[in-house]
């Protein structure tokens, strides 16, 4: 399993500060747009980002069969995460839909042991169970808990093909594919997906997406463009397991964003939540180190 470095957390701690302060400008979007025509011209903008990235590091549009082939099949994978997500909002509160999403943390370990044959720390699903309950304290009020609705469904389904994407991005970099590269075929084959379900399914106009439009710029540009990118490149030097808990943080900082930025105040049970998230990523740190040592004893020894 790949190691995590710091490099790797660093992008991945990026990655949840802003996935975490674009959760609500995606709440606010789906006010005046329906979830395909969100979801379709949230990743065509991350496609116009990349674009010149992608022209400078290919020299043009000579992408390579593996890479393409990678950055459709993940594409496809991305785009039904990201939808089944959005249309969560229709029926179910933004703090459930956060922490029922993070469930891609267990998911990732799950599948791990299930598909890949590979042995998770017991340390490492304490983590993870920890970081679960941090997450509920942090998104959910237990005094107003409400009967499993639609949107928790699709939101459970949504953490799942997210769980699915972490595990094929690590595949994919396991064959040295360029994570700008994957991250805009990535964005490629999900738009087109997305902007096509639009046109057939909904009846979007040019006023109502004028009125969501600066939630669409940031969600697209920030969170698309910028924060899936890091992802890819900071889960090129991170496991997948860690990974997973370091990008749940994003409710976390979903959390802070809104007290300083809306001068919310945390609730004791929030920080409680916060402190709890933060105790299961240095617990999931702590079972990796622990777990090199047992698989390299030589070279843990010499250092």
């Amino acid at each position: 399993m790949r190691r995590t470095k710091p490099s790797g957390i660093i992008c991945l701690l990026i990655t949840a500060i802003i996935w975490g302060s674009s959760f609500v400008a995606q709440s606010i979007g789906m006010q005046s747009i329906d979830a395909f025509t969100f979801t379709g011209i949230r990743t065509f903008l991350g496609v116009l980002f990349l674009l010149p990235f992608t022209l400078i590091i290919n020299k043009g549009f000579d992408f390579r069969s593996k890479t393409l082939r990678a950055g459709l099949i993940l594409g496809i994978v991305f785009s039904f995460a990201q939808n089944f997500q959005q249309f969560a909002f229709y029926y179910s509160t933004s703090g459930k839909i956060a922490f029922i999403t993070a469930f891609y943390m267990f998911f990732v370990p799950l599948f791990s042991v299930l598909f890949l044959r590979k042995k998770i720390a017991v340390l490492t699903w304490l983590s993870i169970v920890i970081g679960l309950l941090g997450l509920f304290l942090l998104c959910i009020d237990p005094t107003d808990l409400t009967s499993i609705n639609l949107g928790d469904i699709l939101a459970l389904i949504c953490a799942i093909f997210y769980a699915v994407q972490i595990m094929l991005i690590d595949k994919f970099l396991e064959d040295d594919i360029n994570g700008i590269q994957l991250s805009f075929m990535q964005f490629v084959v999900a738009s087109v997906i997305s902007v096509i379900a639009m046109f057939i399914f909904e009846k979007p106009n040019i006023a109502d997406i004028k009125t969501a439009a600066p939630s669409l710029l940031y969600s697209g540009i920030m969170s698309c463009g910028i924060a899936y990118t890091l992802q890819i490149v900071g889960q090129k030097n991170a496991s997948p397991v860690v990974a997973s808990l370091l990008m749940c943080l994003e409710s976390v900082f979903a959390v802070i964003t809104a007290a300083i930025v809306l001068h919310e105040n945390l609730l004791p049970r929030e920080m409680a939540g916060c402190l709890i998230m933060f105790a299961a990523i240095i617990i999931s740190q702590v079972s990796e180190t622990v777990s090199a040592k047992k698989q390299n004893p030589e070279s843990a020894g010499s250092s």
